[in-house]
């Protein structure tokens, strides 16, 4: 009788199992894989920004002949505006 009983759960209640514990395994590698790509490409943004924002200080100096303190608030414009492109890619 008890090997009966063992044998029912090896072959139903086991493989029920470990299909319920892959789908949930599955699904969520899947949620990390989707929320690491959104933070990769926030961070992509972020850095593309900032090497915008040094480009935008260093021909403001150039171009414009103004002072560093002049050309500063440009590129904490710029900086901003590469925040606010993360965000929206994360939200």
């Amino acid at each position: 009788m008890t090997d009966s009983k063992f044998e029912y759960w090896r072959r139903t209640v086991a493989p029920a199992a470990v299909a319920a514990s892959l789908l949930l395994l599955w699904g969520t590698a899947f949620a990390q894989t989707k929320q690491a790509n959104e933070r990769q490409e926030g961070r992509n943004a972020n850095q593309d920004a900032k090497q915008e924002a040094r480009s935008t200080k260093i021909d403001c100096r150039q171009e414009n002949n103004k002072s560093n303190a002049e050309c500063r608030q440009d590129k904490r414009d710029t900086k901003q505006g590469g925040r606010q492109e993360k965000r929206d890619i994360k939200y």
